[in-house]
């Protein structure tokens, strides 16, 4: 079978599966080399669940590369003010791995606005969207704004060898168990999921299999329910899909 031919049936496995699930979903899946399906380009959309991992995270991944941060060492370290809310003890490191949501979002940005002495949406831009070409990518009153092709950008950046603007070093780190023997079992914001995909995001989500060079994303327009799971498995699993059976979310 021919890639050509491949891709089509690509497309196919997952336009059948949103085309009663939620057929106005915006979505693409793609490798190092780019998109290979989806849904076509588009305007900006309020990304939503996926903020944190388009903005947060490789900020944060740029400031362990200059060494201006690392995730072992407690907050309160980098003054009173880093540390603000947070446990004592608390590392960057518990941070991205045992909490989840915006109380530890929050304290990830708070921390590097401390360290840097500028917004999380300017070190966002200057730091990864305009290396990346993702011009149209910012934040909307409060809410981050993307459209498909600056998606694409930056999942299939995650995919090649490209040093900058995110380290080969902090995207291999972030996709791996950080957590040990502990449950749910995760890595740097990222969770493992299938097909040997990590996945972020519980609504809009993105997913990243390094072994199979491929990458996915789905920004739903209804509850996703189990669409997640089926699209997830016609992005990546290798045969068709089989009938439906007890199933995770993740």
């Amino acid at each position: 079978m021919t890639l050509q031919s491949d891709r089509y049936d690509l497309t196919d496995r997952i336009r059948a599966v949103l085309r009663s699930a939620d057929p106005d979903a915006v979505w693409a899946v793609g490798g190092p080399d780019g998109a290979h399906a989806g849904s076509g380009d588009g305007p900006a959309l309020d990304v939503g669940d996926v903020t944190a991992v388009l903005a947060l995270w490789p900020v944060i991944g740029s400031l362990v590369a200059e060494e201006a941060l690392h995730l072992h060492t407690p907050l309160t370290t980098y003054g009173a003010e880093a540390a603000a809310g947070t446990p004592i003890g608390t590392t960057t490191h518990h941070l991205l791995t045992h909490c989840a949501g915006p109380t530890a979002h929050s304290a990830l940005a708070s921390l590097a606005e401390h360290l840097t002495g500028s917004t999380l949406a300017e070190l966002a831009a200057t730091r990864i969207w305009r290396p990346l070409g993702m011009t149209g990518t910012g934040f909307t009153d409060g809410a981050l704004y993307a459209p498909t092709a600056d998606l694409v950008r930056f999942l299939s950046h995650l995919l090649s060898p490209a040093e900058h603007p995110i380290t080969r070093a902090w995207i291999t780190e972030s996709l791996r168990i950080r957590t040990g023997e502990l449950t749910p079992a995760r890595g740097l914001l990222w969770h493992p999921a299938p097909h040997g995909t990590w996945v972020h995001g519980e609504t809009a989500a993105v997913w990243v299999s390094p072994r199979l060079h491929r990458w996915a994303v789905l920004l739903p327009t209804r509850p996703p329910g189990h669409l997640r799971t089926t699209f997830r498995d016609a992005a990546f699993a290798p045969t068709p899909l089989a009938p439906e059976g007890p199933r995770t979310h993740r």
